[in-house]
């Protein structure tokens, strides 16, 4: 999660960055949809709470960034 906000600070014109707001152009297969990194994030952040806000924009505050890193981290190794 901390690596997720480095990215989300380092613009739309890095490779790495477009690589996590990639949307698929191909086909889909059969069967369930596969979990992209980006809804893995919105779930750590429906289960502290912050569900309804974009976490982009968030990423770009570290004074709020931080302290949510540290929540989300603590709920998956207490």
């Amino acid at each position: 999660m901390r690596w997720t906000g480095y990215v989300a600070r380092m613009g739309e014109r890095r490779c790495v960055y477009r690589v996590l707001e990639r949307k698929t152009e191909r086909k889909k297969p059969i069967g369930r949809h596969r979990r992209r990194w980006k809804d893995s994030m919105k779930m750590d952040l429906q289960e502290v709470e912050y569900g309804g806000t974009d976490w982009i924009e968030l990423a770009q505050d570290m004074d709020r960034w931080q302290p949510l890193v540290i929540e989300v981290m603590n709920l998956r190794f207490p």
